[in-house]
């Protein structure tokens, strides 16, 4: 029996890898939507759903084969029970096989009888139907009367074109589809002066179907046209080579401006440079393209400035709409009675200048009453589907993700299983794709640092918005257009690939969809059948319990990969979650995330996870007001993780409850990247400081002490090369010497040290330091110094709760990269601390519950001091008002700053 399923799993494994070839060629051609009809979409839906079944069967085969051996069972007898209890699945593995077989053979059959065959035509991109299928061309002949919100743009096109270097320079405008790129591009063109500044001018579409000749031969028509030049026509007969030189001829004299609209290749640059001279005439090249790499590529030849087209201001959204809707009646003005849903509409088109165009197009054919725009309103996502206003909108952006290569596909549509206007940390969405297998293995590379570089490209291809930065310049938080996700949400259900469950009324879809997104409240999707073909199953509703759901949940599924539930109020990890192969028998779980969940025991199982890569844990109180060691909470963990030898997040353990054996086994995780360790006491610390030198990878090393008073030293021998972040809140005798040696240092948080002697000048030479926070009695003495020339690349100064410092002095020369500065709860630092009005780059000054005549000597009004200040951009006074973390009272002194 076992020699007969381990063939017929070969043979279905080899199936496997032909049909997903075949998937990965019909994805290709169905970016062309004409060629695929009705029938051709369905047999690759049926091809699509057997591939799922093999991999189903596929994960049944290894989770028994690791039932026949199980980790930890060496004794014959115990093998022999294991076989024994095995003979029923295996004889189910089987019968599924063959089932699987025969299915497929059906859909193969079927193909033949009805003839489908996936192929392209040439034409089919030309027109449908005598219709123009290329929504993107009315973008080539808008006039400007039509826009609003390009001004400020325009001016600085024209800038680049008509002035500066003499040298050939490219001007690129980059953004996302529906931004208006081609618009500006060729507005600005087009115009009087520009046009009559230059020799020779061309416009020429490239988009993704294009050759270079072609270009060319465009190119070299609109040049001679309204001449009585033959050249056109003898080009068409040229050999390539003969036609490069023969347009380098032309242009060699001549002061050119070419205009690429809708650039996709990313080495477009070598393939047109040797055709454009560089003549020093001041010619132009405009390309319009949704690819920052395009730009990029253009740098290694060209002298580049880029424009980032944005999204329009709320202003000129509401008046581009106003525009559209009530362009021809009323004035241009929206009625009062239309006014509330009018601007709901533009809210949801979230400032894209082609989704207001559309539904005001669609609007402006309607009646101009409350009830029929609130059904617009209320159903814009249905409408994008059906409404004939709204198709050229939907097709503009699913060009992006046609365009997209096959790896990276998986990838974005991953962003429609999040909520709508749900901030996504980067982190979590990569593992995401890790766990899920997306992220292709590359030699000497971590997967995390692999899917880093996925997410940056979707980020350059204009498809990801990057919500905020952190200190050091790397994206944190990102999202997608709503209008992106709408698109990304069809293509799912079209692909089987997941679905999101919004509402209690909704229920769960029937099929092989591979993915389900609960955003409401778990509980109530039970009423439906849970799909036990489920791969990844998100919760992202907090409201009730979560453990009945997963408890359901475990004793249906065996294949589920990713599991959630990040956020929620899960209490304690089900005792039936071994029930889950990908999970718990569990040696390919690679993420388990019990974030802000109230789980605070993990079981010992858990060592047994060789392959576990993060194990992310804590659960943080915003119920007060923040503390050092109360406002977050660790995971109790038993002895055995030195078997978790993949580890590279480990994060936050309670120490004190294993002690020195626990810590002694940490030196077996070589693989660390990211290790916080909490209740530290005393005796904890040699074996810390052993442990640690022993992660030669380490980045980010967090260490909090058991209690307020508990003295912690750390001797390190030596220091991790490559650690970054160091956070210590203990009581420390005096500043370890080793810190200053930490030249990879980009970030210091230090708490309850209560040093006795300003750490400023053994810390002001770190060369790569950019955000130190000194917190909760870090420092005990009375007088902070910042010397000259020290701190050199420092961005973020947070100083907190220090109870007797009471005069700090900036020499000038002293933090000259500085942004921002934080000051809370110093009570008897009564004037503002001098050197301030040297800080050129500061942005923001932030306070935070400090003295009165603090507060009073730079008040505007009244302030005697207020001088120092009044240059810097932002200056914020925040009184806490309690009871949760984030109750302030603000007041603003100053605003001036855009991106406070």
């Amino acid at each position: 029996m076992a020699e007969t399923v381990y063939t017929d799993f070969s043979d279905i494994k080899d199936e496997l890898e032909i049909i997903q070839s075949f998937l990965k060629d019909a994805d290709k051609r169905a970016a062309d939507e004409a060629d695929a009809n009705d029938g051709i979409r369905t047999w690759v839906k049926h091809m699509r759903e057997a591939s799922f079944r093999i991999e189903d069967v596929i994960d049944e085969y290894h989770r028994l084969m690791h039932r026949v051996n199980p980790l930890g069972c060496r004794s014959l007898v115990c093998k022999i029970a294991s076989l024994i209890k095995t003979l029923i699945p295996h004889h189910q593995i089987a019968s599924e096989i063959q089932d699987i077989k025969l299915s497929i053979r059906g859909i193969k059959e079927r193909s033949e009888r009805y003839n489908f065959q996936i192929s392209s035509s040439n034409s089919s991109r030309e027109t449908e139907n005598g219709r123009w299928r290329d929504p993107r061309l009315s973008s080539l002949f808008i006039t400007e009367t039509e826009v609003v919100g390009i001004e400020g743009p325009k001016e600085e096109l024209s800038g680049w074109l008509l002035d500066g270097a003499a040298e050939r320079t490219v001007i690129s405008v980059v953004g996302m589809g529906g931004l208006g790129k081609t618009t500006l591009a060729k507005l600005v063109f087009e115009s009087q002066k520009v046009s009559a500044h230059f020799d020779c001018c061309a416009c020429v579409t490239v988009s993704q179907s294009y050759t270079v000749r072609g270009l060319l031969i465009n190119m070299m028509e609109q040049f001679c046209r309204g001449t009585e030049d033959s050249l056109p026509q003898m080009l068409h007969k040229m050999d390539d080579r003969s036609l490069i030189i023969e347009v380098r001829q032309y242009l060699q004299h001549k002061r050119y401006l070419i205009f690429f609209d809708d650039v996709w290749q990313q080495d477009f640059s070598d393939q047109v440079e040797f055709a454009m001279p560089k003549n020093n005439k001041g010619s132009r090249i405009i390309i319009t393209t949704r690819m920052m790499q395009v730009a990029d590529f253009f740098k290694k030849s060209f002298l580049v400035y880029v424009h980032n087209l944005q999204l329009l201001p709320p202003n000129k959204a509401w008046e581009l709409y106003c525009k559209k809707v009530f362009g021809f009646e009323l004035g241009g003005n929206c009625p009062s009675e239309l006014q509330d849903v009018s601007k709901e509409i533009v809210r949801k088109c979230k400032q894209l200048p082609l989704e207001i165009v559309a539904i005001g197009g669609l609007l402006s054919t309607k009646s101009k009453t409350i009830i029929e725009w609130q059904k617009v309103s209320q159903n814009l996502s249905l409408e994008l589907g059906r409404n004939a206003h709204l198709t050229s909108l939907t097709k503009i952006l699913s060009l992006s993700y046609d365009g997209l290569p096959y790896y990276l596909k998986p990838c974005i549509l991953y962003f429609g299983l999040y909520p709508e206007d749900y901030v996504i940390n980067h982190r979590r969405l990569t593992r995401q794709w890790i766990a899920e297998g997306f992220v292709q293995l590359q030699e000497r590379r971590t997967p995390e640092q692999v899917a880093e570089e996925y997410l940056s490209e979707l980020i350059q291809r204009s498809l990801v918005q990057v919500s905020n930065v952190g200190f050091e310049g790397k994206v944190q938080t990102c999202q997608v257009h709503d209008l992106l996700r709408e698109v990304i949400i069809r293509k799912m259900k079209d692909l089987s690939f997941g679905h999101s469950v919004q509402q209690d009324s909704e229920s769960v879809v029937v099929g092989k969809t591979r993915r389900l997104s609960i955003a409401t409240s778990p509980n109530n999707v039970l009423r439906s059948t849970i799909n036990p073909h489920f791969r990844a199953i998100h919760v992202f509703e907090k409201g009730g319990s979560p453990e009945h759901f997963i408890g359901i949940l475990c004793s249906r599924s065996r294949i589920l990969k990713v599991l959630d539930i990040q956020g929620t109020l899960l209490n304690h990890i089900p005792k039936n979650l071994g029930n889950l192969f990908h999970l718990s028998e569990l040696y390919n779980l690679e993420t388990l995330d019990l974030r802000e969940t109230l789980v605070h025991e993990i079981p010992s199982e858990i060592n047994k996870l060789k392959n576990l890569r993060h194990l992310l844990a804590f659960h943080r109180n915003f119920e007060e007001k923040y503390s050092a060691l109360g406002s977050t909470t660790g995971v109790l963990m038993e002895k055995g993780i030195k078997n978790m030898t993949s580890l590279q997040n480990f994060y936050y353990v309670q120490v004190d409850h294993g002690g020195v054996d626990l810590i002694e086994e940490m030196k077996m995780l070589k693989q660390l990247r990211k290790l916080g360790l909490k209740h530290v006491r005393r005796e904890h610390g040699n074996a810390i400081s052993v442990a640690v030198v022993e992660m030669q990878y380490l980045e980010s090393l967090n260490i909090t002490a058991i209690a307020e008073d508990e003295i912690i030293d750390l001797n390190f021998v030596s220091t991790p090369p490559k650690l970054r972040r160091l956070h210590l809140k203990a009581r420390l005798e005096k500043l370890p010497d080793w810190i200053s040696k930490f030249e990879c240092l980009v970030q210091i948080m230090m708490a309850l040290s209560k040093l006795t002697d300003d750490p400023m000048p053994s810390l002001k030479n770190l060369p790569n330091l950019l955000k130190l926070n000194l917190l909760e009695n870090a420092y005990d003495g009375e007088f902070l110094h910042f010397q000259n020339g020290g701190f050199k690349k420092l961005k973020e100064l947070f100083l907190s709760h220090m109870n007797r410092v009471n005069s700090i002095l900036i020499e000038k020369g002293a933090l000259l990269s500085l942004e921002r500065l934080r000051m809370e709860k110093i009570p008897c630092l009564k004037k503002v601390p001098s050197g301030i009005q040297f800080l050129d780059k500061l942005k923001v000054f932030d306070l935070v519950d400090m003295p009165d005549e603090f507060v009073t000597s730079i008040d505007p009004d009244k302030g005697h001091d207020n001088w120092i200040i009044k240059n810097v951009p932002l200056v914020l006074n925040r009184h806490w008002i309690g009871p949760k973390y984030f109750d302030y009272q603000i007041h603003t002194i100053n605003s001036s700053y855009k991106d406070s």
